[in-house]
């Protein structure tokens, strides 16, 4: 007889009927409808962005954790187990999903105006429409404050100018949510965002090939060279870095839950492959090191899985501090990448190979490891938080 892992910690007891009936609903989907092609994309580089837009739109998970304009209004903690469960396919698929409701969508929910809110929502919960969110630059990734993209009054309009790198969904996306220095750059304090149709004249997003990671996701350039937009694109309630850093902090929240689905897919397959594969006239399952290895990684599996579920309450309760997803962000990304190697190890040569999800899930996790603020940064996060001072400087 054997225990899963979600059996051993008893995690189906920290979450209600509701939120478990969403997470079955969407690994069922994304069993029947994806996986089975994660592989190829993954080789080939590219996926079909649009389609699974559409798809991932009807079953419901885009903007899934919003209230109103097409949005199912769900619990933080149902939110989260979607994106576990699209991280146990691939990291690419959750992070469509994540930038598309926990940054494009929720800036233009929290800051946006009710036109703003009217125009982009409810296109964007179906899948009809792609965003995408321009924070990041080529030379200020952890420092946005720095960043060098200008925007400047012309008469009644805005003109914005200047580079994003590292943007998921840019080639693809019908709308870009950009911040941009208005004032002095350096404090930040001038950042304002806007609400930029990809279609507008100046605004281009090449793509960047070449990845080992990520592979099943679109990541691009966003290239702003004189564009062009009306003062309503503004995001009207956003000023300084608390608008973009606000949204920064849903979008790791889903990775705390995330991060965990893909340990889960690569605990389950090492578990399936070593009960298999005979070693020495026995199963390799049977020898004491390797289940020394399962348990270990089990146990920060669990523990993980265990935080995800705290923070996810404390969020519902309207209780959840920043640090508190540093916490989240910065543990289960780092015991997510460490399982996934050690797995790796399990299965040999095989786990090299595209046959078996592993190595996928490691390289993944390599990107998910510093995107969303890198270990550092959540390091001193939490490090500010313990005793009261900054060491960004």
């Amino acid at each position: 007889m054997t225990t899963t892992l979600n059996e051993l910690f008893a995690v189906d007891r920290l979450f209600d009927e509701d939120e478990l009936a969403i997470a079955g609903t969407v690994r069922d989907y994304v069993k029947r409808d994806i996986a089975p092609s994660l592989a190829q994309w993954y080789e080939e580089g590219q996926i079909p962005a649009r389609e699974l837009a559409r798809g991932l739109g009807e079953l419901g998970v885009l903007g899934m954790h919003l209230d109103g304009y097409g949005c199912a209004g769900t619990s933080a903690k149902a939110y989260g187990l979607a994106c576990l469960e699209l991280e146990a396919a691939d990291s690419g698929l959750r992070s469509l999903v994540s930038v598309q409701g926990s940054l494009a969508m929720f800036a233009i929910w929290r800051w946006g105006s009710e036109e703003q809110k009217q125009e982009w929502l409810p296109r964007m919960a179906a899948g009809e429409a792609i965003g995408c969110f321009g924070l990041t630059e080529p030379d200020y990734g952890s420092n946005p404050g720095g960043m060098r993209t200008r925007a400047r009054r012309d008469g009644d309009d805005w003109i914005l100018t200047g580079n994003k790198m590292w943007i998921t969904n840019g080639s693809v996306a019908d709308v870009a949510v950009v911040w941009a220095q208005t004032g002095e750059q350096g404090d930040g304090s001038g950042v304002r965002g806007f609400v930029v149709p990809t279609d507008t004249p100046g605004f281009s997003a090449p793509a960047i090939k070449h990845k080992m990671s990520l592979r099943a996701s679109v990541t691009s350039e966003l290239v702003l060279d004189g564009v062009r937009l009306p003062a309503s694109a503004m995001l009207p309630e956003a000023q300084g870095l608390r608008g973009p850093l606000s949204c920064l902090n849903e979008a790791r929240f889903g990775i705390v839950f995330g991060a965990m689905g893909a340990a889960r897919d690569c605990l389950e397959t090492a578990i399936a492959y070593a009960g298999d594969r005979d070693i020495f006239d026995r199963p390799l399952s049977s020898f004491q090191l390797t289940q020394a290895k399962f348990a270990d990684m089990a146990l920060e599996y669990g523990k993980g899985v265990l935080l995800a579920a705290q923070l996810g309450g404390l969020k519902d309760a309207g209780a959840l501090a920043p640090e508190q997803v540093s916490l989240g962000k910065l543990n289960n990304v780092r015991e997510a990448i460490k399982i996934a190697r050690n797995c790796r190890t399990v299965l040999g040569a095989a786990g090299i190979t595209l046959e078996f999800p592993l190595m996928r899930h490691a390289n993944n996790l390599e990107s998910v490891l510093t995107y969303e603020g890198t270990s550092e940064v959540h390091q001193l996060i939490i490090g500010q938080a313990l005793t009261g001072q900054a060491a960004y400087r």
